[in-house]
């Protein structure tokens, strides 16, 4: 099988594609035929040795797919071959096959095909646990999602207009807020060429938004918690922007604000029943219309490389895919 592979540390450019044996499921695991890979942010780290974890070398990338279920290893029962599933893992996506223990693995719903299986994972995944569990956001209150038209950004919105709440998107673009508006955003602020601090008091007659979503970090995380309303929740998500903002603390005391931490991954491992019980949800919501994943591009497995760039260079807009 044909498999993307990180030998060193190192820009997306340094990634090889080389040809590997075929994978076989050990106890407990279950082999899939990728049919789509979804990439992310973290997957653009990771390859350079920048994100929180580090997989020894070599280790082929990426952490979310969808596909067909090829072997299942001894004391699997409830994963068969033939199964559509989902798949999370933390290395291994990118790639013809894939491997994983049981427990990592979804059933596709009927009617979902591969494509929006492979990019629902670690964005809605991530942002339902951050603004329902971690941000708490009720009906009725605002939330203000920066970075607004990424992956995790349009998850965020749809999430929050499910909840009932009345979300403002922020983005760097016209042509991204436009997208961000489509998704179901109720206010838009372009903070490229607007103040983003006087945005956010007209857009809520001085009160602040109650949730801050923030997977930019950099320069906007501050003016964001210098809106926050009274008891505001601003969601430490991640730092796209590349720098991890330093903030006064009497920020947080002024407004009896919280600042939190959101790390999908590991409460996936640590809560496994409250991350399936999200997972149902999602679903439940795409199902139903709620939830409308956006797969903006397709990249073949030898283009792994210039989807990551693309997506450092931030010119992806919702999810793309890689398809073996």
């Amino acid at each position: 099988m044909k498999a993307i592979r990180c030998t060193a540390w190192g820009p997306p450019g340094s990634l090889v594609l080389e040809d590997l044996p075929d994978l076989a499921a050990g106890p407990g695991e279950v082999v899939v035929d990728v049919k789509a890979a979804g990439v992310n942010f973290p997957d653009v780290l990771t390859v350079q040795g920048k994100y929180q974890v580090r997989p020894p070398l070599p280790f082929t990338p990426g952490n979310e797919f969808a596909g067909v279920v090829r072997a299942v290893g001894t004391g699997v029962r409830d994963v068969v071959p033939g199964q559509r599933v989902i798949g999370f893992t933390r290395t291994g996506a990118f790639a013809e096959q894939a491997v994983a223990p049981a427990s990592a693995y979804l059933a596709m719903p009927d009617g979902m095909d591969f494509d929006v299986a492979a990019a629902i994972t670690l964005t809605y995944g991530t942002s339902y646990h951050a603004v329902v569990d971690r941000g708490a956001l009720q009906a009725g209150e605002t939330m203000l999602v920066l970075g607004a038209a990424g992956g995790v950004g349009l998850a965020a919105i749809e999430i929050g207009k499910a909840l009932g709440a009345r979300v403002i998107a922020a983005a760097s673009s016209d042509e991204k807020l436009a997208v961000c508006k489509a998704h179901g955003a109720d206010v838009l602020i372009n903070y490229d060429s607007d103040d983003l601090r006087e945005a956010l008091r007209a857009a809520t007659d001085g009160r602040g938004p109650d949730v801050v979503y923030d997977p930019v970090g950099g320069k906007y995380s501050e003016p964001a918690l210098r809106s926050i309303a009274w008891r505001g929740r601003h969601l430490v998500v991640g730092f796209a922007a590349g720098e991890i903002p330093r903030l006064p603390w009497n920020l947080m005391l002024l407004k009896g604000a919280s600042v939190v931490g959101v790390f999908w991954g590991d409460f996936t491992r640590k809560e496994q029943e409250a991350h399936l019980a999200a997972m149902a949800r999602i679903t439940g919501w795409i199902a139903q219309g709620k939830l409308k994943p956006q797969v903006s591009q397709r990249y073949p497995l030898s283009d792994t490389a210039r989807a990551l760039d693309d997506m450092a260079a931030r010119k992806v807009i919702g999810k793309v895919v890689i398809v073996p």
